[in-house]
């Protein structure tokens, strides 16, 4: 910017130097320095509203190991949201944390346009961050393909992810939900049979997310990654906990997603992908 004040501020010198001195008194002295005024003035406004634009931080309550957070951390570096993240590890039922969220959730965002100040679950996250940002990129604004945005999600919250869930959770030592095999006193056969009953499933929903909604795509949201394929790329990540071998396409996407988003995919991947080869080093250990 100094480098072009400079450039600017000589020209003019020298061409007023180089004119014969009648010439320069004949112009009047206020419309000479007008001119530059207003083309400063001009090239400063745009800045100026470059900087008003720039989207805001993001207060972001999480934890590392975890998919379902590793989503929102993923989307807010892509999104360019420059989240504020804190580790909420051991926190989640501190009476602080319960007096704002008392499904003691995580990732959970803070922002005072919230009714109440705070929002969890992470496809609800995204939705209304892009809503807010207008990030049309990761989230369309077509009714026809939010809806098809809409639908990929909700069927792997719903279908895929309790797959995954029931597979991965005993390695993971996460705690199983209330009414599942694994959190229940059954004999450890019948819990083991339970979660390869839940490997065994796992192929078909994803199949349906590569005949389906990519339908020869790159990405569920087209050329681009939406927040749906932010969602699944980090649910397959947590199959190599046990050894869960992908399909070659769904290989092919995870990397051609991480290629895309760089840095904003491979960094919360990286805790992920540390704590799973954490978990099965002990694994070993203890076998």
């Amino acid at each position: 910017m100094a480098k072009t004040a400079t450039n600017n501020a000589g020209k003019p010198a020298a061409k007023a130097a180089a004119k014969p001195t009648a010439k320069a008194a004949a112009k009047p002295a206020a419309k000479t320095t007008a001119k530059p005024a207003v083309k400063a003035t001009a090239k400063a406004a745009p800045r100026a509203k470059a900087k008003l634009a720039k989207r805001p931080g993001v207060k972001l309550s999480m934890l590392k190991p975890s998919v379902n957070n590793m989503t929102v951390r993923v989307f807010a570096r892509a999104a360019g949201l420059d989240a504020a993240e804190t580790d909420a590890w051991g926190q989640t039922r501190s009476p602080e944390f319960m007096a704002r969220n008392p499904a003691h959730l995580t990732p959970m965002i803070e922002d005072k346009g919230l009714p109440r100040g705070v929002l969890w679950e992470s496809c609800a996250i995204m939705q209304y961050l892009s809503n807010k940002h207008g990030l049309e990129k990761f989230y369309p604004k077509a009714p026809a393909k939010r809806a098809m945005i809409d639908s990929a999600m909700f069927y792997l919250v719903g279908t895929l992810y309790p797959y995954v869930a029931r597979a991965t959770y005993p390695l993971l030592g996460f705690p199983q939900y209330a009414g599942e095999v694994g959190h229940s006193d059954a004999h450890p056969d019948k819990k083991s049979e339970a979660q390869k009953a839940a490997m065994a499933a796992i192929a078909e929903p994803l199949e349906v997310f590569h005949s389906f909604f990519r339908d020869g795509k790159p990405f569920i949201g087209g050329k681009n990654p939406s927040i749906a394929d932010i969602r699944l790329a980090a649910t397959l990540e947590f199959l190599a906990v046990i050894d869960y071998v992908l399909p070659k396409w769904a290989k092919d996407y995870v990397a051609a997603i991480e290629k895309k988003l760089g840095n904003a995919y491979s960094e919360p991947a990286g805790d992920v992908r540390g704590y799973i080869a954490y978990v099965k080093s002990q694994a070993k250990v203890q076998g």
